[in-house]
């Protein structure tokens, strides 16, 4: 009786390996043998995703040049293939799972993990109904863990509707970017553009907040009002005051009224102290981290992108210092409580210094069993680095270690407690507040040295009701203020409200909310929108770019693709599946139908948008204008157009007339300089170039390039 593991990737499989008493390595897997384990245990690995969707032309040929007549592209059945240079791995993977008797699932929690494992059995054609099933659900590498995950396997078949789940995702992401991109691609360079214009269930809605934000700043025009403040002088020490309750004044005119119906004048007034209110008040720490959250704080701190915040995290995980990142939880069981209490002075020692940490008691802002459904926030594991450790780690990796462990270790610190001190001032008939902070106890704000109070700056006087003072009144004028840019950690939060306006704090606390894509997936759609050219990052903030405005106007008129609130109901249905109350086909079903009706509504909306009309006029003189910094030459073959890069190629710009002049950027394994691609297109050919490698013996070579009829190829004739 054979028992095969399959891990998500080698190093996952490394970290089981390591927690079993013996271990052989094969060519692509381990035998492995330990109590907790069946007699002939294999553990073999996947390297992420071995299986993708096929491209649309391997359905039809007809679809490999794009064309408005052949949309839209609804394959009866979806067809998979490996990926090309993962090939190997997956026929050892195959051959192991053909000869199970019980498959263990060990990718990573969730419904990817799932995808991953089940789209390799499916396409390895595994009789997985005459196999025993099972599933390891450990939240962290450390060799306690998975010993414990191996006692206490899961039924495999419980988590399949999570596969299908996933893999409706991954097929209406699909279908949304084969229909969409190419409707939008297409129909813009009727209008005069050039490139690809890429459309995505998650993406496009995300981009589209960051254009929000950007129109908002960029037409804001600031307006001027004025305020009514007061200085207040009480026992030889000067205080400031608010009016209370505040407002604003829009101009003088109605600044003076207030202050002749109030009876007060600028400069200075007696006054009086009117109340005096000392409340001691408490601030609990931070919530835990979620992915989402602490990539947020991460940007806030550090101004470290998403991407390499997750990174950053994955490694520690898998230096099993921290638990499973992919989380969107922030509150842990009472196991992991338990564990953290246990180990407090191991923590401690990784600290400036030792602080007391009298909070033993689970509390319900951060530990709750039945709100962790899959993954606990991320926390330390009861592996502790030491010192040495952690400061041979890169510096990202280092200051997400210190954010978490000083993050968790805060709830055990206990509240912040300090005294709020209000004043009320009268003056005349008009009511001023001031109100002052004094720290009784520094609480959990010690671990981050954060001074949350400057002594004698929001330190009040102490003062009496009934005591006469002296108010300088002052009217300063001032003007409204734009809303911020995004930056990627506060994308991410929008990213998970759906664009609602809440803070990380009001997030945390909502019941359901309503997020675009995963805790898994926004790293990669803000890398996705990045590479692409649509977003841009200056000094930490996002901006959406010249060819990104062009995209998001043309998409203004569809709210199914622009809305985040709409994105985020399609994640809800996606979870739906997971939970077995919605079937894969119903869903597919309503993204086929957003796209006919993109088909039928879009190439209208493009006559109709004034906007975009513009945005076309100005992005085609961009587009000339990099064409022109861009050109390398004068076609060889048209003699009018240019040659210039086109991402992956060169090519003609008079391509709209019939010119279909390329050339290659690599050839034969060989890069092409672009001193060799301008001296093709003046001479015809190039000088004696080194580095070509020949597909037949493997074998580095060197020859000169020509161009005949067109076309490049080698000429040994003229090497020497």
């Amino acid at each position: 009786m054979t028992t095969v593991i399959l891990a998500e990737k080698p190093s996952q499989a490394r970290a089981y390996v390591a927690a079993f008493q013996k271990s052989q390595k094969k060519s692509g897997y381990y035998e492995v043998s330990d109590p907790v384990l069946p007699n002939d245990t294999l553990v073999t690995h996947a390297l992420g995703h071995l299986v993708e969707l096929v491209p649309p032309e391997k359905y039809d040929a007809k679809y490999r040049n794009w064309a408005l007549a052949n949309l839209p592209i609804f394959p009866t059945t979806y067809q998979f293939e490996v990926i090309a240079d993962k090939q190997k791995q997956f026929q050892v993977v195959k051959t192991l799972l053909n000869r199970a008797d019980t498959i263990i699932v060990a990718g990573d929690n969730g419904r990817e993990g799932e995808n991953i494992a089940w789209s390799i059995m499916k396409q390895a054609q595994i009789d997985v109904e005459h196999k025993t099933m099972q599933r390891l659900w450990i939240n962290s590498l450390e060799k306690e863990a998975i010993i414990a995950g191996f006692r206490n396997l899961k039924d495999g078949w419980q988590f399949y509707p999570n596969y299908q789940e996933a893999q409706a995702r991954q097929i209406s992401d699909w279908l949304v970017g084969m229909n969409a991109s190419p409707l939008y691609t297409l129909l813009l360079r009727q209008h005069g553009l050039s490139g690809v214009y890429a459309i995505g269930r998650v993406q496009t809605p995300t981009l589209y907040m960051v254009y929000q934000r950007d129109q908002l700043i960029k037409n804001f025009k600031p307006e001027p009002y004025l305020e009514l403040n007061a200085e207040i002088l009480a026992n030889q020490q000067k205080f400031e005051a608010k009016l209370d309750p505040y407002q604003r004044f829009k101009d003088e005119k109605g600044l003076t009224i207030f202050m002749q119906a109030k009876s007060v004048q600028r400069g200075p007034q007696t006054a009086l102290i009117k109340d005096v209110q000392n409340i001691v008040k408490k601030t609990p720490s931070p919530r835990l981290f979620s992915l989402s959250s602490l990539q947020s704080a991460v940007n806030q701190r550090f101004h470290a992108s998403a991407s390499e915040t997750l990174a950053a995290v994955q490694a520690l995980y898998e230096a099993k210092w921290l638990t499973y990142p992919r989380t969107d939880s922030e509150y842990l069981t009472q196991q992991e409580f338990d564990y953290l209490a246990a180990n407090l002075d191991q923590y401690q020692e990784l600290l400036p210094e030792k602080m007391a940490l009298p909070q033993t008691t689970p509390q319900k802002r951060y530990v709750n069993d039945q709100k962790v459904t899959e993954h606990p926030a991320i926390i330390m594991t009861k592996v502790v680095p030491s010192s040495t450790q952690l400061a041979k780690l890169p510096v990202l990796q280092r200051q997400v270690y210190d954010l978490v462990l000083k993050t968790t270790l805060a709830m055990f610190a206990g509240p912040y407690e300090y005294t709020e001190t209000t004043i009320i001032t009268q003056v005349g008939q008009a009511l001023f507040k001031s109100v002052g902070k004094v720290p009784i106890n520094p609480g959990w704000r010690r671990l981050f040295k954060t001074k949350s109070v400057e002594q004698g700056k929001d330190t009040l006087p102490v003062v009496t009701p009934g005591q006469t003072v002296q108010a300088v009144l002052t009217t300063p004028t001032k003007q409204t203020t734009p809303p911020k840019p995004f930056t990627e950690g506060t994308l991410i939060t929008a990213m998970k409200t759906a664009g609602k306006t809440l803070d990380a704090d009001e997030a945390a606390v909502l019941k359901a909310v309503e997020g675009i894509g995963t805790e898994a997936t926004r790293a990669n759609v803000l890398e996705t929108l990045k590479r692409r050219h649509y977003l841009v990052t200056n000094n930490n903030e996002l901006h959406v770019s010249g060819t990104g405005v062009t995209l998001c106007q043309a998409v203004a008129l569809e709210p199914l693709l622009t809305s985040p609130s709409m994105t985020a109901k399609w994640e809800l249905a996606l979870k739906e599946i997971g939970k077995k109350k919605r079937t894969p086909e119903n869903f597919l079903g309503q993204i086929k139908l957003l796209i006919q009706k993109l088909l039928k509504e879009v190439p209208e909306q493009f006559a109709q948008n004034a906007d975009l009309q513009t945005q076309l006029v100005a992005q085609q003189q961009v587009e000339q204008k990099q064409q022109a910094q861009a050109a390398v030459g004068v076609c060889p073959i048209c003699k009018t157009g240019e040659i210039s890069d086109r991402g992956k190629f060169y090519g003609c710009s008079n391509y709209k007339n019939g010119c279909k002049f390329t050339l290659p950027k690599q050839w034969s394994g060989k890069k092409l300089p672009i001193s060799a691609i301008k001296q093709l297109i003046k001479t015809g050919e190039t000088a004696q170039l080194k580095g070509f490698k020949s597909k037949k013996t493997g074998k580095i070579f060197s020859a000169k390039l020509k161009l005949e009829a067109g076309k490049l190829k080698f000429d040994f004739d003229k090497y020497k």
